[in-house]
């Protein structure tokens, strides 16, 4: 580690970037095919555990790598390597301990969580995820200081192992019990044991990792503050953080309690009609979530570099590497979501082939969940930027405003006979307009040099746009001309994406969405700066 350059934001970007790009492709061969044999009621019960996990999960590791990661990089930038030490050590006994503390909740409380959710039947999901909390605890420390020192590397290669793994061991498992008759609270289990598995193994990797290239980094002459100085420190940036990160899983949590509470004791529907029912909305989730999942490549290099500028106080470069990670959203998460929009019910159809009647009754909670999958992005960058510059408690206000506005729009559509589940992604959409449209008027105080959001988002979303046109025109017109059944729409659904991409990269370049100074920061970006004439 000694020996290794510090990466560049946009090279702590692209790494991370490359990394969830390999994550999603297996997320995808886990998670599309695990659908078609779990189906929309084994997905709620496999949802209901990991909604849980990821809220517990969320108290003991979101918050605190990143202040950890932010501790370490002030230390690293002012040389004080045995600040960097005890910063570490403390932080590893404390993250240690809240994972402990969210593994014995899943297990020692699992029929009790289960009820919470109206949903008894995840048991056994429930208690096969628990031990995973305290191990995802431990690699979360061992993250935080990697990514202080903005080497994105290990985080990116624990990534894949545990995204790996899940799908090689938890996938073969699902199939064989559902094959062998269990039910399907038993299935979703099987599928959770890969998950656990990826968790453990990626773990083992980091801490090798970092007993292998620790060396001499760590050992300084400086006087290191306290371990009680630094745990105030962690606690003081981690838990805002990690009240605002939680709010998005207990939000999850309190969506789906809402929603399968408002469905069987207001509409009458049984347990196993409610959880069929939120199955459908669970089917668009995740495609809504994808976009989202690519914000960790920029906000992990983001905090530590605005940080770091920030101690520096070179608003330069702060407005600088804030200005280019919105274009960056902006290019990426517009599209992605007039996409997911234009071809809710193809790709669904695409995607689902076994769960062809559940996938056309998701692709309207897709339609509207892929607009406000934008805004999620636009939301998560702008906590980032408000986190990076010490404002930790911000994102906490504008979640639980945004948070009450969607339980109630839940609590009143879904209740209604004539709209029902439909109501679901309506407050999610209003949720997340709300709370990315505060978010951006707070950045604009914030930073010294104003950001342009007109000039940001307005080409972006021109060519997204035309690239949404498109996409629905190809897909018509092949649609009505093409025969063949589920491979006519296959076919029809993937030439219309390849037009739509065509047109959308075309128009990059000629409105000149990405500039040559955003690609100088790309290792390798100057060339091809020069192959595509870009200025």
């Amino acid at each position: 580690m000694s020996r290794e350059k510090k990466q560049s934001f946009m090279g702590g970007v692209t790494v991370m970037a490359i990394s969830t790009v390999f994550v999603k492709i297996c997320g995808a061969l886990y998670k599309i095919p695990l659908n078609n044999i779990l189906g929309e009621e084994g997905v709620t019960h496999f949802m209901s555990a990991y909604n849980i996990y990821t809220f517990l999960l969320t108290l003991s590791t979101t918050g605190l790598p990143l202040a950890l990661s932010k501790l370490i990089s002030e230390a690293h930038a002012t040389g004080r390597r045995t600040q960097m030490r005890r910063c570490f050590n403390t932080a590893m006994a404390l993250f240690a301990a809240m994972g402990a503390a969210g593994t014995a909740v899943m297990l020692l409380f699992t029929r009790q969580l289960a009820e919470l959710l109206n949903n008894p039947s995840a048991y056994w999901p429930i208690k096969t995820l628990g031990v995973s909390v305290i191990c995802v605890s431990i690699m979360c420390a061992y993250r935080g200081f990697a990514q202080g020192r903005q080497n994105m590397v290990p985080t990116a290669v624990s990534q894949f192992i545990e995204a790996f793994f899940k799908l090689l061991v938890g996938l073969p498992l699902a199939w064989y019990l559902i094959r062998m008759g269990q039910p399907l609270e038993i299935g979703a289990a099987g599928a959770i044991v890969g998950v656990s598995a990826g968790i453990v193994l990626a773990m083992l990797y980091m801490v090798l990792n970092y007993r292998r290239h620790r060396g001499p980094i760590l050992w300084g002459t400086d006087v290191p503050q306290s371990h009680g100085a630094i745990i105030r420190r962690l606690l003081g940036l981690g838990i805002p953080i990690t009240i605002g990160q939680a709010g998005m899983s207990l939000l999850n949590m309190v969506d789906q309690s809402v929603i399968l509470g408002r469905l069987q004791e207001v509409l009458g529907y049984t347990e196993q009609a409610s959880a069929a029912l939120y199955g459908q909305y669970s089917f668009s989730n995740t495609l809504f979530n994808l976009p989202a999942a690519f914000l960790p490549a920029v906000s992990v290099s983001l905090i530590p570099a605005v940080s770091v500028a920030v101690v520096r106080k070179n608003h330069e470069e702060v407005n600088k590497v804030v200005t280019t990670s919105f274009r960056l959203i902006s290019m990426l998460a517009i599209p992605a979501g007039v996409g997911l929009s234009v071809l809710a019910g193809p790709i669904l159809l695409l995607l689902y082939p076994a769960r062809r009647e559940t996938a056309i009754a998701a692709a309207y909670h897709l339609q509207i969940l892929g607009a406000a999958s934008i805004f999620v992005c636009i939301m998560l960058l702008t906590n980032s930027i408000m986190q990076a510059h010490g404002k930790v408690q911000l994102p906490i206000f504008t979640m639980l405003i945004g948070g009450v506005v969607k339980v109630a729009v839940n609590y009143l559509l879904v209740g209604d006979p004539d709209i029902n589940i439909k109501g679901a992604p309506i407050g999610t959409l209003v949720c997340y307009v709300l709370i990315a449209a505060i978010n951006l008027a707070i950045v604009y105080g914030l930073l010294e040099k104003k950001p342009n959001y007109f000039a940001i988002f307005l080409k972006p979303a021109f060519a997204s746009a035309a690239m949404g046109a498109t996409a629905w025109a190809v897909h018509g017109i092949l649609g009505r001309t093409l025969t063949g059944g589920y491979l006519r729409e296959s076919l029809a659904t993937f030439l219309a994406v390849g037009a739509a991409v065509a047109v959308y990269a075309v128009l990059v370049i000629a409105l000149r969405i990405i500039t040559r100074e955003d690609l100088r920061m790309v290792p390798g970006g100057e060339k091809l700066a020069r192959v595509l004439h870009i200025r």
